[in-house]
């Protein structure tokens, strides 16, 4: 049966071109999951996930007019689910460390700043010198794991485009504090 007309049978809710589907692209795409880190339980939930969303979309119409190939499309929706996966993960990861560390006094802090390398000093020292609206839009970005829409959300911004331009002026200004520095 040709993409088409599994797609059309799809669109009429045929289990049997759901299940041949599942199975035709099930193996690739765990072999691509592979390259992401990601365990293969995660994996498999993924997978689970794209074509639960592939039957959705199919069924409100929404690949009616699709220019890619099958495959393709699935790949793309398991990449997106795969990052989301481990930014996910990241923060959960984060917020263990902020657990952990909760209990610890400031002698322990102080041996964990002794345990930065240089480049990492760096960073933190140039950090520690930018104002509180870079601080605090750099935070969400890269430790609380926000993306630039949530950012627009949180900090009230007008769009998508002055948190990305905020976001990389505060970056810069971090490698000019670095690079004065020296």
């Amino acid at each position: 049966m040709t993409e088409n007309k599994l797609l059309i049978a799809l669109k009429n809710d045929d289990k049997f071109a759901l299940k041949s589907i599942y199975l035709e692209y099930k193996l690739p795409f765990l072999n691509f999951a592979k390259k992401f880190n990601i365990s293969e339980d995660d994996s498999l939930d993924i997978y689970q996930d794209v074509i639960i969303s592939l039957r959705e979309n199919c069924m409100k119409g929404h690949l009616d007019n699709m220019k890619s190939e099958l495959k393709t499309y699935l790949f793309s929706i398991g990449k997106y689910m795969i990052y989301k996966r481990l930014k996910e993960k990241q923060k959960l990861h984060l917020i263990d460390r902020v657990v952990e560390s909760s209990n610890l006094n400031d002698d322990h802090f102080n041996e964990i700043d002794y345990s930065f390398n240089s480049k990492q000093k760096q960073i933190q020292e140039a950090f520690n010198k930018l104002g509180k609206q870079c601080q605090t839009i750099l935070n969400l970005f890269y430790v609380r794991g926000f993306t630039l829409e949530e950012i627009v959300d949180e900090l009230k911004y007008n769009n998508y485009n002055v948190a990305k331009s905020q976001k990389s002026r505060c970056l810069q200004k971090i490698k000019d504090i670095i690079l004065n520095s020296k």
